[in-house]
């Protein structure tokens, strides 16, 4: 098992990725819908904040990485979406976190996001209908694409000592 890492004493194949509900998110209530969902699926949560990010944050997070995907006028979007609104940080903790997330989580338009995930079932926009609207594209939430993405993303909104060692239930 040689992706694992190594916990008290015993090898385990956790994964840690961080997960952002978006201005959009918060707004229409569905913080508790998403953090419920995530967790059923075995996922813990190791450190949780709500917080209005200031820009530095966003444009860190949001590196020059999107503007090479979508364009700088998107990331210069979601600098703006982000800016003076509430956001809700999570870090989770899991069996293959990161995919199990992105998974759950759904496809990044949610017009093209499966029935049954978090994007396909509350959201149903395109980047063709947030590039008409010059907004950026209300997706709800964001996930860490990978293990390099979770680990940079985590230090930007948690410090080291932010993140809660605990054994759950289901570890006790």
């Amino acid at each position: 098992m040689s992706s694992g890492l190594k916990l008290q004493g015993r090898i385990k194949m956790l994964e840690h990725t961080l997960v952002l509900i978006k201005p959009d998110g918060v707004r229409r209530h569905l913080i508790g819908e998403i953090l419920a969902r995530l967790e059923k699926a075995c996922l813990k949560i190791v450190a949780m904040k709500m917080v209005i990010p200031s820009p530095e944050i966003i444009n860190t997070h949001y590196s020059e990485d999107i503007a090479k995907r979508r364009g700088e006028h998107v990331r210069k979007k979601l600098v703006n979406d982000f800016s003076n609104r509430p956001v809700v940080a999570v870090v989770f903790e899991g069996v293959s976190a990161i995919e199990v997330v992105r998974k759950i989580v759904g496809d990044t338009e949610p017009k093209k996001a499966l029935p049954g995930t978090i994007r396909g079932d509350y959201g149903h926009y395109s980047f063709d209908y947030a590039d008409v609207k010059n907004i950026a594209l209300p997706n709800i939430i964001h996930a860490s694409g990978n293990k390099q993405d979770a680990e940079r993303e985590i230090s930007i909104w948690f410090s080291k000592s932010e993140l809660c060692s605990y054994k759950s239930i289901h570890e006790a």
